[in-house]
């Protein structure tokens, strides 16, 4: 399993007349996850677009528990459970704020797809070599 984590604090103009985060907002937050999470691995969004690599979601799921609220910094945990190396990849992300406390659970499936033929692939091999190490168990 491989998980990675960034914080973010929530901005006056991602929150509601309420002053919580708006729900729309979560799906920004889960892409922010999943980038930072690839770029520990040592890698990129962008080497994977220079490859001829997109990654556009194909599923999202959210769950709320409680609400982020303006100015709160929250965790976010973004975690792989499982590497197939077929075409698609799921994430897993979990928010949580200051105190600990889960906010929001978030599962966001995408596929690895090529914008020339307009047609899925499987993950490209670097990636794949990059996360290996972390499903000896599974691999």
């Amino acid at each position: 399993m491989f998980s990675a984590t960034t914080h973010i604090r929530v901005r006056y103009g991602e929150t509601d007349q309420m002053g919580y985060l708006y729900y729309g907002n979560y799906a920004l937050y889960y892409e922010v996850g999943r980038a930072e999470a690839i770029r520990e691995l040592g890698f990129t969004y962008r080497q994977l677009e220079e490859m001829g690599v997109m990654m556009p979601v194909a599923e999202l799921n959210a769950k709320y528990y409680r609400p982020a609220m303006y100015d709160d910094l929250i965790t976010v945990k973004t975690t792989l459970q499982e590497l197939t190396g077929g075409t698609k990849i799921q994430f897993h992300t979990s928010l949580f704020n200051e105190s600990g406390e889960l906010l929001n659970k978030g599962i966001t499936t995408l596929v690895f797809f090529d914008p020339i033929f307009k047609k899925t692939i499987n993950m490209p091999d670097e990636l794949y070599k990059r996360l290996a190490p972390y499903f000896t168990e599974t691999i």
